[in-house]
């Protein structure tokens, strides 16, 4: 009876390590970074059932900058925006949103692995002539940012505001 009762007992504890370690993955972990889909600044990812308002972005490069057109996007506390993103550059550039602080954060981690790809709730790196989409509902007020963390790219001019009433 005890041997069947530590036999369960580890089978219970593996199964639950086992659905931990897969619940765990459910965020997007890029070499040492992670994404917690629980914990987003902005606000939170939207709700395709919702009508949301569309938000044109487009990434490029122009006169030695790298820019986003437009820079600067308003928002009502509680609105759901769908950024329909388009990288018109001829090198690859992303889309990330968050604040200013955890941006240059997540930069610092670029540097590193100036490689890593991002197809997260909120952000998305794109390849030139393509176009991804972000679903977004601010839940917050206050001003976040949209950057590219690629190295380099935020410094050469690569950075928007959302300011959120």
């Amino acid at each position: 009876m005890i041997v069947k009762l530590l036999w369960r007992m580890t089978a219970t504890l593996m199964a639950l390590s086992m659905s931990t370690a897969a619940w765990a993955s459910h965020g997007h972990q890029h070499d040492g970074h992670h994404h917690d889909d629980e914990a987003f600044s902005a606000g939170e990812p939207g709700d395709p059932k919702r009508p949301a308002r569309i938000v044109p972005i487009t990434m490029r490069e122009a006169d030695g900058k790298m820019l986003f057109v437009p820079q600067e996007v308003d928002v009502k506390k509680d609105e759901q925006v769908k950024f329909v993103i388009r990288n018109n550059g001829e090198l690859d550039h992303e889309f990330i949103l968050a604040t200013t602080a955890e941006n240059f954060k997540h930069a610092e981690a670029m540097k590193t692995n100036p490689d890593m790809e991002h197809d997260d709730p909120n952000g998305k790196r794109l390849a030139p002539r393509t176009s991804g989409e972000i679903l977004w509902r601010f839940t917050k007020t206050g001003e976040f940012e949209f950057a590219c963390l690629i190295p380099g790219h935020r410094e050469g001019g690569m950075v928007g505001k959302v300011v959120v009433k």
